[in-house]
């Protein structure tokens, strides 16, 4: 049976001509693209020779289907998409179950306010908020979390005067509709993990008991005044009050709660806060008996939360369960705030092991109460020394990380800081060639082994191969840019700095000693991209991937 229940036959069929047994270590550089060399290229400022050593055998692939490839969230938005548009999700027990408050109760809707597709879009939030009053809600309150990361900074202001404009005619129709509370996502509600439960607590300060440092009775004012002193991400709690200085949306008994974001990670930590009666993460000083879906099932393993507006996918027969089920002994590791890229992202909205004596997954705890510009090592170094060891003690036939520098620091738009954590992650990676390097083809064949240090050079000893890719860019430019590409500055002549993910393409080098002969990169596959990996990795552990599966990047020629 797969992990969603369909029976499912997991014998891969061997690879014709590339051996079993070699151990790989497959290492994203997480927020590490690829684009044209300037001073906002933090990649290029950065001394990074273990990435440049590899510049003249590496492929260069577009990272847009990164969540085909690894992860799950652009199919969990377009189930939202179909059931807006059809209605039905209006017809599931989940929002039945909400609109059980509607005739007494308020609304409440919290989530990320933007249009970056990625954890959430406000269109989304917009049928939903149609659809609900058309429903017989009557009295709605929505706390919103501005972004800047997934769209650009400063965006914020824009999308709260859409909503704003939305929820008026709202009012005109006879619904009490209006924000009650917000906040950056980086620093109320929206963390993962489980790596700072403050987060999490300044949102449910703000949201449920109505109580934040900084109160407006309009919540543009509110967004303009706060980014004086901070970004969009990390704009601190604030609430919405009238002109008795009352909270006008407090969460309180008898309200129903709807987490709108469609992606998983962020919402969690919330969802347990809101659902669980043992919760002992913090003082929640006030409880509310509450009717709470999330836009989804978070986390299938948990069943978190218990009532959703829409099912979930199903997304099974991921390579890692494939692997797996044929005998390939795994490791994963990350530091707290990209732990789930290795392990629930990758299992395809998945908590635990397949099967915990064939894996190990090791958390490296992050940072907490400060930005990440603040350390942009992070925990780089402690990753790389724990998949060396676990590569070295040959108790692992692959061994997959992500090193978060060159994302969790750009994000910040500290572009010398960003410097630093492009260095970081490059020496955890660190390669030092041999004497006897050789180059075939656009792949790194072989390196002589100097000393044991970092990730490629414990491939090295042990006879292994590496895969050396990125999820997507972000570190490689900096700045917002004119159509022209020149950088953009705003009246007052301050360079506009960009803090979201970028389009560009990201690289994948594939070597080490035991790469066998003759394999090299396919011509045939121009629009290849991550979705085309999992089979490359397959391959490269002697299996042949399902026929369903992008094809693989690789093929293997007479030399």
């Amino acid at each position: 049976m797969g992990s969603s229940g369909q029976q499912v036959s997991w014998k891969l069929a061997d690879h014709p001509t590339l051996p079993k047994g070699k151990t790989l270590a497959l290492i994203v550089l997480d927020g590490w693209g690829e684009y044209k060399p300037d001073e906002y290229n933090c990649i290029h400022v950065a001394q990074t020779p273990t990435m440049d050593s590899l510049k003249q055998i590496r492929l260069s692939m577009r990272n847009k289907d990164l969540t085909v490839s690894f992860g799950w969230t652009s199919g969990r938005a377009k189930l939202v998409d179909i059931a807006l548009a059809s209605g039905k999700i209006y017809e599931g027990e989940g929002f039945k179950y909400i609109s059980e408050c509607f005739e007494k109760g308020t609304l409440h809707l919290i989530g990320l306010l933007s249009d970056g597709g990625v954890h959430s879009r406000l269109d989304q939030l917009q049928l939903l908020l149609k659809g609900a009053s058309e429903r017989g809600a009557k009295r709605i309150r929505v706390h919103i979390l501005t972004d800047g990361r997934d769209v650009l900074d400063g965006s914020s202001v824009g999308f709260v005067e859409t909503l704003e404009s939305d929820l008026a005619k709202l009012r005109e129709n006879g619904v009490d509709a209006r924000i009650a509370s917000g906040g950056g996502r980086m620093y109320v509600t929206m963390d993962r993990y489980e790596n700072d439960w403050d987060v999490v607590k300044r949102g449910w300060d703000a949201q449920v008991r109505g109580e934040a440092p900084h109160k407006f009775t309009n919540t543009v004012e509110a967004v303009k005044k706060l980014r004086e002193n901070a970004n969009d991400q990390y704009l601190p709690p604030f609430v919405i009050v009238d002109e008795n200085e009352k909270a006008v949306g407090p969460i309180e008994d008898g309200d129903a709660v709807v987490t709108f974001n469609f992606r998983a990670d962020r919402m969690v930590m919330l969802a347990k806060a809101l659902e669980y009666q043992d919760f002992d993460k913090f003082d929640r000083v006030k409880v509310p008996k509450i009717h709470y879906a999330g836009m989804l099932q978070y986390d299938g393993e948990l069943k978190l939360p218990g009532r959703y507006l829409v099912s979930p996918p199903e997304i099974d027969r991921t390579s890692g369960e494939y692997l797996v089920h044929n005998g390939v002994r795994t490791f994963a590791c990350s530091e707290t705030v990209k732990f789930g890229h290795v392990t629930f992202f990758w299992n395809g909205n998945r908590s635990g092991y397949f099967n915990p004596e064939m894996e190990e997954y090791v958390e490296i705890p992050s940072d907490v109460g400060i930005t990440f510009n603040v350390q942009p090592k992070m925990k780089a170094l402690e990753i790389g020394e724990k998949a060396r060891d676990a590569i070295l003690s040959r108790k692992f036939d692959q061994v997959r990380v992500n090193i978060p520098n060159g994302d969790m620091v750009g994000h910040t738009g500290d572009i010398q800081a960003t410097v630093v954590a492009c260095k970081a992650a490059d020496e955890a990676v660190k390669v030092l060639e041999g004497p006897n390097s050789t180059n075939r083809g656009r792949m790194l064949m072989r390196n002589e082994p100097s000393e044991i240090n970092m990730i490629i050079d414990a491939i090295e000893q042990v006879g292994g191969i590496y895969v050396v890719t990125a999820d997507h860019g972000n570190a490689e430019d900096m700045v917002k840019r004119n159509k022209s590409g020149q950088p953009l500055y705003d009246k007052s002549g301050k360079l506009q700095i960009l803090t979201s993910h970028t389009c560009q393409p990201v690289p994948i080098a594939i070597g080490g000693p035991g790469l066998a002969a003759g394999v090299r990169f396919r011509n045939d596959v121009p629009d290849g991209g991550l979705a085309n990996v999992a089979a490359t990795v397959m391959n490269l552990h002697g299996y042949v991937a399902p026929n369903d599966y992008e094809p693989t990047l690789i093929e293997v020629v007479n030399n």
